[in-house]
């Protein structure tokens, strides 16, 4: 970090300063590169295939400025890393309305670092909820409880665009078209035929513990708009969600289930009455009153932003408040707030399972 004193001068402290501000200005200019690219890309007709070649060939040609920078740039994800240029051959764009980029740079000390770059969205309503997760994630670890989430970088650069870090990872709804289960999937990179469901006792037990995080994360901030191509699967076994356009309970479907969590992570762990699932559950328990417990500190938190323009809270600031106070159930003891947990998984997971219980039934409909 640059001191107040470096930047108002004193020995030095002028250049780093300036050095300072130049490497701001460098950013602010690559973001504006990026931009520039992107609407390039997106006016290309024809097929996702087409814009990847279009956004190659800009690289390649016009822009190689971009491929190797006349110095190193600060990374505006993680400014701890220098950034040296594009590699276009590894450069992507996802098959989405918006076309994000996925680029790869090349880092000072020789590795790479992948980023997604999105035009189109409003990214500061995701960068609220990754550094609600990273608060989150910190608080169960105080207490030992490490339940392996990906508190994936975020930076909102403007109104409508900016910058995710880019996990490799591939979504619930790929793994599902192309190896039927996640099991099978977990298979391929873990197995081990003396280990649960032929995969290492590790991996089953890293998959679980990030099924009850992100269960217990997306109950108490109203996670919406979940769907099987939004939950990402690393390999090592790790579950995350990512896109929160929908957030604190709105949701565009009818009757969002409490609880997101679908048939395949339920079966995935044995089904409802194995004891992997009882694990998962006793897991979500133990998070959501570690999390009960600073329930003070995550409400005040959202109490300064009440004012931003973030679309789901601004829309009615109050409201969105009460909403997040009454997921925390402040009014139970623990014992009590477990047995409330349980019960919401249990109803959520029987509307999963309609051969259970056939009054939820509006519940399973949420998945498909």
């Amino acid at each position: 970090m640059t001191s107040s004193s470096q930047l108002a001068g004193g020995p030095n402290g002028e250049e780093d300063g300036f050095k300072l501000w130049q490497s701001l200005v460098r950013q602010t200019e690559l973001t504006a590169q990026l931009c520039s690219i992107m609407r390039d890309v997106r006016n290309v007709r024809g097929n996702t295939q087409k814009k990847i070649e279009k956004l190659r060939q800009l690289l390649s040609g016009l822009l190689s400025e971009l491929t190797y920078f006349e110095e190193p740039i600060r990374s505006p994800l993680a400014p701890g890393v220098l950034i040296t240029g594009i590699v276009p051959s590894e450069s992507s764009i996802f098959k989405s309305a918006l076309h994000p980029l996925r680029l790869t740079f090349r880092t000072q000390c020789g590795g790479t670092s992948k980023i997604i770059f999105k035009k189109g969205d409003d990214i500061r309503q995701d960068q609220l909820v990754v550094q609600m997760v990273s608060l989150m994630d910190r608080l169960l670890k105080l207490e030992n409880l490490d339940l392996h989430l990906t508190p994936y970088k975020v930076l909102a650069t403007g109104q409508d665009e900016g910058m995710l870090e880019f996990i490799p990872s591939r979504s619930l709804a790929q793994i599902l078209s192309e190896h039927r289960s996640i099991i099978s999937y977990l298979q391929k990179f873990h197995p081990d035929e003396h280990g649960p469901f032929g995969i290492t006792a590790t991996c089953l037990e890293t998959f679980i513990k990030s099924c009850a995080g992100y269960s217990v994360i997306t109950y108490i901030l109203g996670i919406g708009d979940r769907h099987l191509d939004n939950l990402l699967l690393r390999d090592d076994g790790r579950l995350f969600h990512v896109d929160f356009g929908f957030i604190l309970g709105r949701d565009p479907k009818p009757f969002p289930p409490p609880m997101k969590l679908c048939k395949e992570m339920v079966e995935a762990m044995g089904g409802a009455e194995s004891q992997y699932y009882t694990r998962f559950k006793s897991y979500c328990c133990e998070a959501y009153n570690i999390l009960r417990k600073s329930s003070n500190l995550i409400l005040n938190l959202f109490h300064l932003i009440a004012g931003s323009n973030i679309p789901d809270i601004a829309f009615d600031p109050e409201k969105s408040i009460l909403k997040l106070q009454e997921k925390f159930r402040l009014d139970l003891d623990d014992e009590a707030a477990i047995h409330f947990f349980q019960d919401l998984i249990n109803e959520s997971v029987s509307a999963l399972f309609p051969q259970m219980v056939e009054t939820i039934h509006r519940w399973a409909q949420y998945w498909r």
